[in-house]
């Protein structure tokens, strides 16, 4: 079972995500901007990081810009979750420092796929 870090604001795509990632085994921690995903993670250092890119307080591209400079959140992966579907949009994601891309609507098959490619080399 691994420690995923939802940093989701909207209520409705936290919740389905959860309780999805729930029955698939793993834990789930919730932050609900930028901030508090990044504070989290550091209290924490989950497995992986699911972060929504249009979030208050401090936006996901900000979020995940600070925790690739931490040395000690760095090497957590991050996959950006957003409804900007363009090019462009990914390779800001990967610039910002997220390994990993996934549009919404969330393609929870897709999702997983990922989330267990960066979890095979802890397990």
């Amino acid at each position: 079972m691994a420690t995923i870090l939802l940093v989701e604001d909207n209520e409705m795509n936290r919740d389905m995500l959860t309780r999805r990632l729930q029955r698939t085994g793993h834990q789930v921690l919730i932050a609900t901007n930028g901030q508090e995903g990044l504070d989290t993670a550091r209290q924490a250092r989950p497995d992986v990081v699911l972060m929504d890119m249009s979030l208050p307080v401090l936006d996901g591209w900000e979020a995940s810009r600070r925790m690739k400079s931490d040395p000690d959140l760095g090497v957590i992966p991050i996959i950006a979750l957003t409804a900007h579907a363009m090019a462009e949009d990914r390779q800001k994601a990967i610039d910002a420092g997220c390994d990993d891309y996934q549009t919404k609507p969330i393609d929870f098959p897709m999702l997983m796929e990922k989330i267990e490619r960066f979890l095979k080399p802890a397990a």
